[in-house]
């Protein structure tokens, strides 16, 4: 147990996932707050507060999950985060219209299991593209 927490790459993931559940809160309540007292449409509501938490997390992915990449600017890093959570928060609409519209599942729920779905996308693209597949 002690050798597989000490591997630098579940230590990343463990930073990342942590990072990840600052952001869902972030993401949830914000969509709670706009569609249950806002009264506005769901997937603005999850545009809307999806966008808002990947500014959070490009912020604390950046201090503290992945290394910098000396090679790339600052401006290149943050185009190639947003591009990468533009397909992420295209994942995250296309699974809560599917969710909601058409499986009848609560957006409540279906939120928590596209969040989940769209975890694994985020951290390899993330990984490969922002620290270069490094810890």
């Amino acid at each position: 147990m002690r050798k597989a927490l000490s591997n630098p790459n579940v230590q990343q993931f463990t930073k990342f996932a942590l990072v990840g559940f600052t952001s869902l809160g972030v993401d949830y309540v914000l969509l709670l707050a706009l569609v249950e007292l806002l009264h506005i449409d769901i997937l603005v509501g999850t545009t809307v507060s999806f966008i808002v938490s990947v500014i959070v997390n490009y912020i604390l992915s950046i201090r503290y999950v992945f290394d910098r990449r000396e090679d790339m600017s600052r401006k290149r890093e943050f185009t190639i985060f947003a591009v990468l959570s533009a397909i992420g928060l295209g994942l995250t609409d296309l699974f809560m219209f599917v969710g909601v519209a058409f499986l009848s599942i609560g957006y409540q729920a279906m939120k928590l299991i596209s969040t989940f779905m769209v975890t694994w996308y985020n951290y390899f693209s993330r990984r490969k593209f922002l620290s270069g597949g490094h810890a």
